[in-house]
């Protein structure tokens, strides 16, 4: 049997896409593209994001792991063409550099 917990992370999963970072512009704009740090797992951020579970995202801010997406790293993702992992936890737009 799945719990909830179990059920929220596989519907975000499958919510997960690959993205241009041009197609985000929109949302950057107007301030609701969040970066996540490689080392977590978007998932289980989006998780902690959709649960409001302001412990451990103020953890993950206070640490840099998680922060609104800057000017410099929007003109950067920008001129790259950047492909970005990208989950919507409404109203914020997640987003994950790709690791090869």
């Amino acid at each position: 049997m799945i719990d909830d917990g179990n059920l929220e992370r596989a519907k975000l999963n499958l919510e997960t896409a690959i993205i241009p970072w041009r197609e985000l512009l929109r949302h950057f704009a107007a301030g609701r593209v969040v970066q996540v740090a490689s080392e977590l797992d978007l998932v289980e951020v989006a998780t902690q994001f959709m649960r409001d579970n302001k412990s451990a995202v103020e953890h993950w801010l206070q640490q840099s792991l998680v922060n609104k997406v800057s000017d410099a790293q929007a003109e950067q993702w920008h001129n790259a063409d950047a492909q970005l992992w990208a989950v919507v936890v409404s109203p914020w737009v997640l987003v994950q550099m790709r690791v090869a």
